[in-house]
């Protein structure tokens, strides 16, 4: 969201311009303003996004209401994953977002004005030649692969094909609700695995190509879209709260 009208990149040297303003803003946002940022994503409002304007500066905002809109929209409802997960884990999601969010603006451009296959590869260099956000938010060039080893041996271990690359060393995000284990449990525990089937959120039964996440706190099981809550997001997510608990802890 722009209010003050920008000029329009038109030249591959204006799109590279306007990708460094937008990137210098969202770089503030999550480094020198960061508690100015962590703050004004309140989970406690409607769907939030950060933008990055070509002025080097950035705002948090809701998206725009023209559909389709003018430019590509960033990634929608980041304040919702703010609590549910460690602050510097969250801020490396925000910035793995923003960086897509920068790439896909800079070549809304080049399609837009027409840009050949010699432009467009000479923008991508230009453009590459800087590190990403999420290099520089995480002081890292790339994420070590082992990252994502370590969270594989200490998470839980589950019969599911779509069982996540990396999980966390507690029960915090699944794939599938505790109807899917009642080889596992027993007949003991068939009644209390049938209440775990349903979404905390809509009332759905489980559906097998569906993704699902678990509440920590109170221990139900909601589609990952009734959340707003993607696989991709569930992967940097520590301990995962419910839209109804992050409201309870909210008011105490």
């Amino acid at each position: 969201m722009e209010g003050i009208p920008h000029p329009i990149p038109r030249t591959v040297e204006e799109v590279f311009n306007d990708f460094k303003g937008r990137r210098a803003g969202l770089i503030k946002a999550l480094t020198t303003d960061v508690e100015k940022f962590y703050q004004q994503c309140d989970p406690e409002k409607e769907n939030l996004c950060l933008y990055g304007l070509p002025n080097e500066t950035w705002e948090v905002n809701l998206p725009v209401e023209e559909v389709p809109p003018e430019l590509p929209e960033p990634a929608l409802g980041i304040n919702f994953a703010r609590d549910g997960m460690q602050e510097k884990d969250w801020l490396s999601l925000v910035a793995v977002h923003s960086d897509s969010w920068l790439l896909a603006v800079a070549f809304y451009f080049g399609a837009r004005f027409g840009f050949g296959k010699n432009e467009r590869k000479r923008l991508f260099h230009q453009i590459n030649e800087l590190p990403t956000i999420f290099e520089v938010v995480t002081g890292i060039a790339k994420q070590p692969k082992d990252h994502s080893a370590n969270h594989n041996s200490s998470g839980k271990s589950k019969s599911n094909s779509k069982s996540r690359q990396s999980e966390p060393p507690s029960k915090m995000v699944k794939m599938s609700p505790p109807a899917k284990e009642e080889e596992e449990s027993g007949e003991d525990d068939e009644e209390d695995d049938e209440q775990g089937a349903t979404c905390g959120a809509c009332g759905d039964s489980y559906g097998a190509d569906e993704f699902w996440i678990c509440c920590d706190i109170c221990e139900r099981w909601f589609h990952g879209k009734c959340v707003k809550i993607t696989p991709a997001k569930a992967e940097h997510i520590k301990q995962y709260k419910c839209p109804g608990c992050s409201s309870k802890r909210a008011r105490v």
